[in-house]
Formats: structure tokens, sequence, C-alpha cells
């Protein structure tokens, strides 16, 4: 059964604003941007202010409420009752009560909360690692969507993974990656499936979708000791730019920590 209710999510701010938590601002800076950047270039577009939205496996509201912000409405499916439950005591911050709506499910559910052809973009941020068919479940996401409608998708990069495993001393599981068809280094690896940027490519052209962008995401903050961060004057802030110039490069997506594509319907 599919559980739905009203919930209200927390906002955001700006890194800056984070001074106990900037790794963590960090990490979604650079897909924010590509992300506000699409959905006002969509409303344009279609010369249309409110746009609906879905937040597959978004419970937590990282991106949800910051869209609702923006005025569009967003609809945040996610299994967890009590991520769900965790959003409801941010209702009192956010005040876009009227503007999402949550619904308890995952993306095989999808398609009896979400009619056809309804959606104008689609958020799916860790959701392919963990599902039994990415290629299905892309597929669903993309069911949803209007002619020309956005995908931003996010996942675990395997070659990054590579590169962690090697600086963490790790030689053979770094090998182990490389050559794992899931991207894993062993059965004590906490994440179920990595993806190539060729690879999810593949997944996004075979659901229909036409790649526009490609984002390396945590380039370099996953690397640089945490002490650094949170302490040397400045460093958070000449992180994120850095990590926003070298985003887009493609010399940086084999490094990246996820992948960030963005496509669109048709």
């Amino acid at each position: 059964m599919v559980v739905t209710f009203p919930i209200v999510l927390h906002v955001p701010r700006s890194p800056a604003l984070y001074p106990t938590r900037p790794r963590s601002a960090l990490r979604t800076a650079v897909v924010w941007e590509v992300v506000r950047a699409a959905l006002e270039k969509r409303a344009a577009e279609l010369d249309q202010p409110v746009l609906d939205v879905v937040d597959t496996g978004g419970g937590t509201g990282n991106f949800a409420v910051p869209v609702a912000r923006l005025g569009h409405r967003v609809t945040v499916v996610d299994p967890s009752p009590d991520a769900l439950f965790a959003l409801e005591r941010r209702a009192a911050e956010a005040g876009v009560t009227d503007l999402v709506r949550a619904v308890q499910g995952d993306t095989q559910t999808l398609p009896e909360v979400i009619a056809p052809g309804t959606t104008d973009a689609v958020l799916c941020h860790g959701v392919l690692e963990v599902v039994d068919d990415p290629a299905e479940a892309l597929g669903s996401l993309a069911g949803t969507l209007r002619p020309g409608g956005l995908v931003s998708l996010l996942a675990a990069n395997r070659n990054g993974a590579v590169l962690a495993r090697a600086l963490a001393g790790h030689f053979t599981e770094a090998r182990t990656v490389l050559s794992a068809t899931d991207g894993r280094w062993g059965e004590q690896d906490p994440m179920p499936r990595r993806f190539t940027g060729e690879e999810l490519s593949r997944l996004a052209e075979g659901a229909g979708l036409r790649v526009q962008s490609v984002h390396g995401v945590r380039v370099f903050s996953d690397l640089v000791p945490g002490v650094l961060v949170d302490t040397e004057p400045g460093a958070m802030e000449a992180l994120l730019k850095l990590e926003e110039a070298a985003a887009a490069q493609p010399a940086f997506h084999a490094v990246a920590t996820q992948l960030h594509l963005l496509a669109t319907l048709g």
C-alpha cells in the first residue's frame, strides 16, 4: 500500500551559514546549482512559473525543500517512514506545506502515485545504486515526464572509488573495483553498486533521455582533511569555489566521488 501525507521540509542554507557542517554543504552545492539553473530555464521555456517535480529517494528533503522554495510543486517518494516523519518535524521552518507532498514508496510503486506524462522534472539522487534493476527504475522515472522534462541523476562513481581505496592504502580493493561488474571492492563494501560516466549515459539513453551535461561531484572535498576545512579561515569557501570550477571539466570526472547527469526526455 502506498501511504501519502502532506509534509513541510527544511530549507538548507548556503554553505557559508553552516559553520559546523561545511562538508555536507560542499557535497550538495554543485548539484544544487545545476538543478536550480535547469529548473529556471525550463520554467522560462514553458512560460510556466510553477513546475511539477518528483524527488525519488529524497526523504530527508535536502533538495526537495529548496525546489519548493523556488515556487515549484514537489512530490517526495521515499521508502523510509522514519525519513518522512523526520521531515514533518521541520514543517514550521519551511513554510511550503502547500507545495510539498510526501509519499511512502519507491521506483517500483512510482506508477501507482505519479501518473504518466505529468512531471516536469525528476530528481534521482543516490537511488540507482540500491535498486534491483537500474534500467527499469530509470525507465519508470522517465515515464512520469512530460516531453522535454528534466532528469537530475546523481550516482556513485566507480573510478572515484578506485582512487579513494588506493589513497587509503587498500590497493587490492582498488584493483577489484576496476574489474567488478558492480563496481564494489568486496563483500564489506557498503555501496551496492557504482557506475562509470559511460554506464550512466547508456542507462539514460536507454530510458529515452538525452544527456545535456555531466558534472563531477565531490572531486576534492572527500580527499581534503576535515580539520583543514573546519578550522582554516576561508578554506571552506575556497574549496567550494574549486569544486564548482572543476565539476564541469571532464578531466576531473574520473576522480569524483559521484557523477551528476542532467538529461531531458526526447
